[in-house]
């Protein structure tokens, strides 16, 4: 298996004083994933939970909604020069009968850690392919206990701490009881690993659960939240534009800034007995 981090040296300055100190870094490597033989796309990800990862790319894609829906995962010849195995390409087998990703899923090139992999163009093409609706889930959350799963996330962030370098992706109970977390250097990737780890445990839809996330909300981590069937999403930075319509449009919740006894609500406020924000009168 692929390392978690590496060390190396670095000059340290410190009020115009340097010495040399070793230091510890989060690994960034590609991985090649296969479907039924077929490469279907390249991601640079932090090794690690790699068939999570996999199988929670198929879920936001469309691809699989059942464990039952995957034959196995495995890792491939990926030899170096000295006939050792990188563990960067795996294979996934479908089960019989389930239909090879689109021709519009395969990515045959390399994406960067911060870009993500999203598949769909379009609100219309997230709504035409989602397996669960959120909009009914009746989770109800009180803002204060909420507000604690910022910490809670931290405190789990093993790597983190040893490296200050990776995104975490952590799903929660309604009572703030952390299911399952994830790091990686892309916060695509750390929600995929989430949500592959749910699927092979038999637990999609994720329903009455909060997905916390370590960075911004953009438009793929809500899909890939709604594509898994999770309520609410919760970021400690901005979401995006188009994260806000989607969310709007499938009916989850959305927070946004959560830090400390802070946040913004910007959709689904009533799963937090809250009434909706007014609407903003345009001034000309």
């Amino acid at each position: 298996m692929g390392r978690v981090t590496s060390r190396r040296r670095v000059l340290r300055v410190v009020d115009g004083v340097s010495s040399a100190r070793p230091d510890t870094l989060a690994v960034e490597e590609p991985l090649e994933i296969r479907v039924n033989g077929q490469s279907l796309t390249v991601t640079m990800r932090t090794p690690g939970a790699d068939f999570d990862l996999a199988a929670g790319f198929l879920v936001g894609e469309g691809v699989v909604r059942h464990s039952a829906q995957i034959a196995a995962i495995r890792y491939c010849a990926g030899a170096t020069e000295t006939g050792e195995n990188t563990y960067n390409l795996l294979d996934v087998a479908l089960a019989e009968g389930v239909a090879e990703p689109d021709a519009s899923v395969r990515r045959n090139f390399y994406t960067t850690s911060s870009c993500g992999l999203c598949g769909k163009a379009s609100l219309d093409a997230v709504r035409a392919t989602a397996f669960w609706s959120v909009r009914d889930d009746a989770l109800r959350l009180d803002p204060a206990a909420l507000s604690r799963l910022p910490d809670r996330l931290r405190a789990a962030q093993r790597v983190f701490d040893r490296t200050g370098g990776l995104h975490a992706a952590g799903l929660f109970t309604a009572d703030g009881a952390l299911l399952c977390l994830r790091e990686d250097v892309g916060r695509h990737n750390a929600v995929d690993k989430v949500v592959g780890w749910a699927l092979r445990q038999d637990r999609l839809p994720l329903t009455a659960t909060v997905l916390m996330v370590s960075g911004r909300a953009s438009f793929e981590l809500v899909q890939k939240a709604v594509m898994a069937g999770i309520p609410v999403l919760a970021a400690v930075s901005a979401p995006s534009s188009l994260a806000v319509d989607l969310a709007e449009e499938q009916g989850m919740t959305l927070v946004g800034f959560l830090r400390g006894a802070s946040m913004n609500v910007y959709t689904g406020a009533h799963r937090l007995g809250l009434g909706a924000a007014p609407e903003l009168v345009a001034r000309g």
